[in-house]
């Protein structure tokens, strides 16, 4: 694994590591709203996505850029 790089040059925008714990809070309060929404009208045509109840722009990764492997090589190391 010491030589193991990334096949494509792409690395996230701010400082932050992951997304994992801002996709499970969105996940977590989508499964709550629909789950409540199901027990009061057991209506599935009213349930919400994802992206109608959190806001991704609010997560702590504002998406991906692509940058020039030569310039930084130690973006390119996993």
């Amino acid at each position: 694994m010491s030589r193991s790089r990334k096949k494509l040059p792409f690395s996230g925008i701010t400082t932050a590591a992951s997304e994992k714990e801002d996709k499970r809070r969105a996940n977590r309060k989508e499964r709550r709203l629909n789950r409540q929404t199901l027990c009061a009208t057991a209506d599935d045509t009213l349930l919400r996505n994802k992206r109608a109840v959190g806001n991704p722009w609010l997560f702590a990764k504002d998406g991906k850029n692509r940058f020039d492997p030569h310039a930084y090589p130690h973006l390119v190391r996993k």
